[in-house]
């Protein structure tokens, strides 16, 4: 067991995760894979046993300051057991229907504090021989982009069969600090962590001045004149922005990533504008179907930034701020709704939107925890809407990862729902293909699932407005081709009833234009943590 300290704080951050969250609300960050082949449960719990040494953070529970003065802190669990954490399910008919039923049922139940905050499900039962894998992290332990590291530290880039150990991994667990010590040792963190907040505040705003003393002072005066009242309007509750009663629903959708770039490079805007204007124009159809009037309404978006340098990729913990995008809902015209986004992206990038915002949430972290803790249940209930939905944008991998020498074919991404948002959507890009997770509350999308055919039909008008080719069906194979004539069938085969069939060829950040995390980092940054 690596010489690891006794235990390490919270940031300010993940403790705000960890205070919203209620009971029937969880607060967790998820993913949805599917593999190739059947995966033995046996074989899965040898081989993350194996990586063990890797994450000691995952080893860790979180236990509350004493008299709630201070930060939580991540202690060993005395009790760990892999078994509580990596589990298994059979689906009876293996579809990819009763695969998201399934896993909104499970993204719906909050996990258990008095161990670590994590748990992988293997699914099986998959029609073709598949496996699905279900990762679930409380939003206290990761983001979106670490989220995407540990899968990266847990997954091998190589169909090569690993070498599992036959020994037991075991947890030497260090007696915990007494209460007088701890308490005392609270007090000095709490001090030292303000100063450096008000010290860290001063720094933000000295180097925000200087950037726009740099770029002219100011963003252009007509730009600031036309958008900023949009930006200042009050949001607009949306039929989906009631208070979350869960459970929930999961839905998904992919898109070729090439396409995607294809896009970017013809229209000159960025990956995730294409990104943005098909989740509005999706919005927007899903609004039109039950009926609800769009012109002159916006669209307020919550796309998280992430915050961390090139060098940190894997670190755990949140390290992301919000940018508040807005964005009219009654432009119908593709092309035109793309240079919207652009435009209105540029803007709040030149305004430093999202170094305010991050600054803004430093001096909210700046309140006493324990007040944190009594007032975090209560917010998530209260009928507020400051955006309509969260839009987070996490760049994967763009090569194929492996488990046990079985390759990921799909990899669907979650985000949390809570408050009156109660429908949101994450984006992954993975080895040359963008998958689309949509989280819902049950009461507030019943028909969640209608995203789905948005999706692509936005997708596809986009593509045809930027006079993108689709790329040419492939032939079927002359065997294939072969074998169907001599069936001679006399009717149509029936298409898989809820079966989203995946395109041939997806912080959280809107600045990862090429969209991928070099899995060498993200390793090495594992290896070197001490928490």
């Amino acid at each position: 067991m690596p010489d690891h300290e006794q235990s390490d704080r919270l940031s300010w951050g993940d403790t705000v995760f960890l205070h919203l969250e209620r009971e029937g609300m969880p607060l967790n960050v998820a993913s949805v894979s599917v593999l190739e082949g059947e995966i033995a449960l046996e074989d899965c719990l040898r081989f993350i046993n194996s990586k063990l040494p890797l994450i000691p953070r995952y080893l860790k529970r979180v236990v509350s300051a004493p008299l709630g003065i201070g930060l939580p802190s991540w202690q060993y669990d005395p009790g760990f057991d892999l078994r509580r954490h990596v589990r298994e399910v059979t689906l009876k008919h293996g579809t990819d229907t009763e695969l998201k039923a399934f896993a909104g049922k499970l993204f719906s139940a909050v996990m258990d504090r008095q161990h670590p905050l994590w748990d992988i499900t293997l699914v099986h039962g998959l029609k073709g021989a598949r496996t699905g894998l279900l990762l679930r992290l409380h939003h206290c332990l990761a983001d979106g982009i670490a989220g995407v590291g540990i899968m990266n530290a847990l997954l091998d880039a190589t169909p090569e069969m690993p070498s599992l150990p036959n020994k037991k991994f075991r947890v030497e667990v260090p007696p915990p600090p007494d209460s007088l010590t701890s308490l005392a040792g609270n007090v000095l963190d709490s001090y030292s962590d303000f100063t450096k907040r008000i010290l860290s505040a001063l720094a933000d705003l000295l180097s925000m001045a200087e950037r726009a003393a740099a770029s002219g002072g100011r963003v252009p005066s007509d730009e600031f004149s036309r958008l900023l009242p949009e930006i200042g309007a009050f949001t607009e509750r949306l039929r989906f922005n009631v208070l979350y009663r869960g459970p929930q629903k999961f839905a998904w959708a992919d898109i070729p990533l090439p396409e995607v770039k294809a896009i970017r490079q013809k229209c000159g805007v960025s990956v995730n504008d294409v990104i943005l204007s098909l989740v509005t124009a999706t919005i927007r159809r899903y609004l039109e179907l039950h009926g609800d009037r769009v012109k002159g309404r916006l669209l307020r978006m919550m796309v998280p930034v992430n915050l961390r340098g090139s060098d940190g990729a894997s670190a755990l913990g949140n390290r992301i701020s919000l940018v508040p995008v807005t964005i009219p809902l009654d432009i119908r015209n593709a092309r035109k709704l793309l240079a919207a986004v652009h435009r209105r992206t540029e803007f709040l990038k030149q305004s430093h939107a999202a170094e305010l915002v991050s600054l803004a949430g430093g001096l909210i972290g700046m309140f006493p925890t324990a007040l944190q803790a009594l007032a975090g249940p209560m917010l998530s209930q209260l009928p507020i809407t400051p955006f309509n939905l969260v839009c987070t944008n996490v760049p994967g991998p763009q090569y194929p990862l492996y488990l046990l020498g079985h390759k990921m074919l799909r990899w669907y991404p979650y985000v949390p729902v809570g408050g009156e948002m109660a429908v949101n959507c994450a984006i992954l890009s993975y080895d040359g293909t963008v998958y689309f997770g949509f989280s819902g509350d049950v009461h507030a999308a019943p028909d969640l699932r209608r995203l789905e055919d948005f999706l692509q039909i936005s997708f596809a008008e986009l593509r045809e407005s930027a006079g993108i080719e689709p790329p040419p069906k492939k032939s079927p194979k002359r065997k294939d081709a072969k074998k169907r004539v001599a069936q001679k069938p006399t009717s149509p085969m029936p298409a898989t009833a809820g079966v989203a069939m995946p395109l041939a060829v997806p912080s959280t950040s809107v600045q990862a234009e090429e969209m991928s995390v070099p899995m060498t980092e993200a390793r090495e940054a594992l290896t070197q943590l001490t928490a």
